[in-house]
């Protein structure tokens, strides 16, 4: 597939003017037709415009992708900086998840969430914590993967809303918390992040919408909560031709404002 870089609109606030932020599980890049693509990917993203991007599930220098630095591969095509933090590494191989921007910004934490030790088969989780300059103000964008048993998830919501994550005195307003929770909204572990944060879908006015399987969405596992100083305007699950066939996760995006602290 060609490079998608010439094609992506001019940074600075999406098609609409407005800060926009995405984020996607992107499934090592494996679509559903079995290709790995990072470049497809990056080609979804790129018709959407956002100004930061949360991936979950990048590989990077993995034998089971080819050795391929997709993390690296989609910012170069996006003409982003990355931050990459590895919940599994092992000699060279490393998969975990990422946060891009072309706006000025510096990590302040990444690192592995608690798991359940006695389950030896579940695989690791991580979260990314990046500042970005979004003038005048200082975003702080919390990115994260969560496990897929109740009480792991619980342990791991517990962490992020802990004074080591977003309860941190530095995790200022405005914060956004996003990613994949694997976490439906009648879950408990949804509705503690809902008692800290608002759920961007719902405070967009309209009515949320599913985010996997990328085929045929049923489920909303996939979120983003903000602080109270953010203004959600618009919200919308992605469901082109090229996004459902990408990756078995949809992308989530959100247009904002930042009405709060400086």
């Amino acid at each position: 597939m060609r490079s998608c870089r010439r094609h992506l609109p001019t940074p600075g606030h999406g098609r609409s003017g407005l800060p926009r932020i995405l984020t996607y599980n992107v499934h090592r890049c494996r679509g559903a037709d079995g290709r790995l693509a990072p470049a497809r990917i990056a080609e979804v993203i790129a018709a959407h415009a956002p100004d930061i991007v949360a991936l979950q599930e990048v590989d990077v220098g993995r034998r089971r992708s080819g050795g391929v630095d997709q993390a690296g591969e989609i910012a170069r095509e996006l003409g982003m900086q990355i931050h990459f933090h590895p919940a599994y590494h092992v000699l060279e191989e490393r998969y975990g998840d990422a946060i891009l921007t072309a706006q000025p910004s510096r990590i302040v934490k990444a690192e592995n969430l608690p798991g359940l030790q006695h389950y030896p088969g579940l695989e690791p989780r991580g979260a990314l914590w990046a500042e970005v300059d979004m003038d005048p103000h200082r975003l702080q964008v919390v990115n994260a993967h969560i496990g897929l048993l109740a009480y792991e998830r619980k342990l791991q919501v517990q962490a992020l809303l802990g004074l080591e994550w977003t309860g941190a005195p530095a995790c200022t307003d405005p914060t956004i918390l996003l990613g994949d929770f694997n976490a439906i909204p009648r879950s408990r572990a949804y509705r503690r992040m809902a008692e800290r944060f608002r759920d961007a879908q719902r405070a967009a006015g309209t009515v949320p919408r599913p985010t996997f399987p990328a085929r045929l969405p049923v489920i909303r596992i996939d979120h983003i909560f903000v602080s109270p100083s953010i203004r959600v305007l618009r919200t919308e699950v992605v469901r082109g031709p090229l996004a459902r066939v990408a990756s078995d996760h949809l992308p989530l995006l959100m247009d904002f404002e930042l009405t709060g602290p400086r």
